[in-house]
């Protein structure tokens, strides 16, 4: 394809996104196919001679699209919202067309430097401390890394070689294994499940601490697991908390995790993946209060402001501690002008990184602040708008206080006619939800998801579990020999059902790669 060609299907590819977007409300939400489809659909082989992009473009409709899940259409719910925005998809054209790797900062000073300016940006618009910000006189600032998984994962190995070289100055002649061996680190029961994993990857225990009745996980139980491992000869040294947890939007305690971690030399991590776009609201800010005992903090522009994946930014205080624990530098690498800006492949796991803040420029640029404020704040009133229809439904509760965009609810019946409930509404097509499951109580989520979403698709999703639940009901009490099904207090000793000790706290909220 030449530049005329590329002209030629730019602009149809354009038209057909553009078009895509603006009516996906009359695709299904969910794929229909099974596993296989598209086998049959496609030859053995790649072709041997070129075909036209005609051809291509057509296929796009038969054998793409059907297998797709529309995470933008208003009748999404499940998980969090995937950004997307015009302007970011527009800036993800451009550093596609560039191509550059901006591993360094003489490989494309503006790769760098947009980064660095628009993290900041980011920052300020969130109030964080100026600690984290390039802008300020220390070693903070921010570095876009792919997701909030693999931010956990830096975080996690920057505090282990910093606790091991802490040990190490103590006593030179101390084994770093076997310091290795002793360390111990802690989340919420609610965090998400890149946490646990990033202690597999690091090679460190990861214990997971009860929360409290809000699924907070508060200082007072820290305290005493690092008293408690403290005296089995552990060295607890890392605590992973969250602020808006994968299940249920929680938030743990900064205000009583922060001093404790202070106190005993911690590093603390804050996960915000989702909830971190609220806090350009100040409203949503008293969340962050305890930020100053924090690390590293992080939140996925990639979930809930309007960038398209993948766009998950994290800030530091001291970049020195990534640099010690991933600085690998062969001459091949070095340039004239180290030190003066961040060379980011020092911040991150991977060698080479996309031009990522483009498309976070643009975003920025075209909605402003108060954009991004009144779109986080139109999805929080659409699902207060949601709880209000669930409660006055009557057969329903709220499970959690909605405090963003994602309500938990679950019929005011045992855990198995919830769980039935959700393969009627995911039988029924038109509205897409997940469950999650904690302390033995089996909910259904529904998220705020897509940019579009109005109060009337809120209205349909609501009309659409409504039928569900009076189809479901009927079947229940036909079976069951009465007209009513039984209503059962979640807070009752009867809620803890041991028919139902199939679910797993673990594995019953699927995770978004974050």
């Amino acid at each position: 394809m030449d530049a005329e060609g590329f002209r030629k299907y730019g602009r149809q590819m354009v038209d057909y996104i553009a078009d895509y977007l603006e009516n996906i409300r009359e695709r299904d939400v969910v794929h229909r196919v099974s596993p296989g489809y598209m086998r049959p659909l496609l030859p053995d082989e790649a072709p041997e001679k070129a075909e036209s992009f005609d051809e291509v473009m057509k296929d796009i409709e038969k054998i793409i699209m059907p297998g797709t899940t529309h995470w933008h259409s208003p009748h999404f719910h499940g998980y969090f919202a995937a950004g997307n925005s015009f302007p970011s998809i527009l800036g993800d054209m451009l550093s596609d067309a560039i191509g550059c790797i901006g591993f360094s900062w003489a490989t494309s000073p503006a790769c760098t430097e947009l980064e660095v300016i628009t993290t900041d940006w980011l920052g300020k618009m969130m109030n964080l401390p100026e600690e984290f910000l390039h802008s300020s006189e220390g070693k903070g600032g921010g570095v876009i890394q792919s997701t909030a998984s693999e931010t956990v994962l830096l975080c996690l190995l920057a505090a282990r070689t910093r606790t091991v070289a802490k040990y190490k100055e103590a006593d030179p002649s101390t084994d770093e294994m076997q310091i290795i061996s002793k360390l111990v680190g802690y989340c919420s029961d609610q965090a998400n499940s890149s946490v646990e994993r990033s202690g597999l990857l690091g090679a460190v225990r990861m214990v997971k601490l009860l929360s409290d009745e809000n699924f907070s996980l508060r200082g007072e139980t820290l305290r005493k697991a690092v008293e408690a491992d403290k005296a089995k000869g552990l060295i607890p040294f890392f605590l992973c908390a969250s602020l808006g947890t994968t299940g249920s939007c929680a938030f743990d305690n900064l205000e009583e995790l922060g001093p404790i971690c202070a106190a005993e030399d911690m590093w603390l991590h804050i996960d915000a993946a989702y909830a971190g776009s609220a806090f350009v609201c100040p409203e949503f800010r008293h969340y962050m209060k305890g930020i100053q005992y924090a690390e590293t903090f992080s939140f996925n522009p990639h979930k809930w402001m309007l960038i398209n994946f993948d766009c998950s930014v994290m800030w530091i205080k001291n970049s020195s501690y990534l640099v010690d624990a991933f600085n690998v530098d062969p001459i091949y690498l070095r340039h004239s002008c180290e030190g003066k800006l961040p060379d980011y492949r020092h911040w991150q796991i991977p060698l080479g990184r996309r031009f990522r803040s483009l498309k976070l420029w643009f975003m920025l640029r075209s909605y402003g602040i108060s954009g991004v404020q009144e779109y986080i704040r139109r999805h929080c009133r659409l699902a207060k708008e949601f709880e209000k229809m669930i409660l006055d439904d009557g057969r329903f509760e709220v499970v959690t206080q909605v405090v963003m965009g994602l309500v938990c609810f679950r019929l005011k019946c045992s855990n198995k006619v919830t769980e039935r409930l959700l393969g009627e509404i995911l039988a029924d097509g038109r509205i897409y939800l997940i469950p999650a499951f904690v302390r033995n109580i089996y909910f259904l989520r529904f998220a705020i998801c897509a940019e579009r979403t109005t109060s009337d698709d809120v209205k349909f999703s609501f009309q659409v579990i409504k039928s569900c639940t009076d189809r479901l009901l009927q079947k229940v009490s036909l079976k069951n020999g009465y007209k009513h099904v039984p209503v059962i207090n979640i807070d009752a000793p009867q809620h803890l059902e041991t028919e139902e000790s199939k679910y797993s706290s673990d594995s019953s909220t699927p995770d978004v790669d974050q």
